[in-house]
């Protein structure tokens, strides 16, 4: 089905997708740490009737830079206009630090009907680049709500600074390093998923190479099931970080390492 582009530019930023035979469906897709408005992605979903928007989130006019303090209100002006155009269902599609504000997002905007979350994160995590004001330390929360941080597992400093910067760069360890560094931290900044109405898909890669991925999606699957829900849960061991959909043809970062292979990341996106 084919359809219209729009670019959103006041306020809201991003671009909308509309098809020419739209249903009642409308999706907020949004991309990872990369700051890519994932127009392609939102594309498949429009293309099969949904209205779609591509969300940016940060790094835009008046945004912050990088991913730090990022209020949800941004990802509930993007679902407020899908139900000004009409939609009755609402889902969020995120990718990686996507996936992980869809989750949190969806925990507290009740009008969210599902989510998708690929790559996902289980826990809150410190920012990834500067904030508004330019300064990357000290640590501050990836999101806010009302104004206020949410609790967030901060990055083993130790293991950043060794981190090796030549890309592709590997950030696994890194991740997994600050799980173990900051154990007490995890609780507090769990993403409190279990508040959600909406219906979880979880896809994630055992080879991801950029954090730990499938042991965050079985995290966040244990604790749905812990106060009587459950997620869909679609996992493939040798697929990574990324993955791809039916349709998509992205191509492997040349700056942080993904893990998996082409083969993997198509079959992992072809059971999601």
């Amino acid at each position: 089905m084919e359809f219209a582009e729009e670019v959103l530019d006041r306020g809201l930023q991003g671009v909308l997708l509309r098809p020419e035979r739209c249903g009642r469906t409308g999706v907020v897709v949004l991309g990872g740490s990369s700051g890519r408005i994932d127009v392609a992605r939102a594309g498949l979903f429009a293309e099969r009737g949904v209205l779609a928007i591509a969300l940016r989130w940060f790094g835009g006019e008046g945004q912050s830079p990088g991913i730090c303090e990022i209020p949800l209100e941004i990802f509930a002006q993007a679902i407020d206009r899908l139900r000004e155009e009409g939609c009755e269902r609402i889902g969020i599609v995120g990718t990686s630090k996507g996936a992980e504000a869809a989750l949190l997002v969806a925990s507290f905007d009740l009008r969210v009907n599902v989510v998708i979350a690929t790559s996902p994160s289980s826990v809150v995590w410190a920012n990834v680049g500067p904030g508004r004001d330019g300064f990357e330390w000290p640590l501050r929360s990836c999101f806010t709500r009302d104004g206020l941080p949410f609790a967030f597992v901060p990055h083993a400093a130790e293991s950043l600074l060794s981190v090796n910067r030549l890309p592709p760069v590997r950030y696994l360890e890194l991740f997994e390093e600050s799980l173990r560094s900051f154990v007490g931290h995890l609780l507090p900044a769990a993403i409190p998923i279990e508040r959600s109405r909406a219906e979880i898909v979880l896809v994630a890669g055992g080879d991801d190479a950029l954090w730990p991925s499938a042991a965050f999606a079985e995290a966040l699957d244990v604790r749905l099931k812990a106060h009587g829900k459950a997620a869909s849960l679609v996992t493939h061991p040798a697929a990574g970080h990324r993955v791809l959909l039916p349709g998509e043809s992205t191509p492997k970062s040349t700056v942080n390492a993904h893990g998996g292979t082409d083969e993997a990341d198509r079959e992992l996106g072809r059971a999601a």
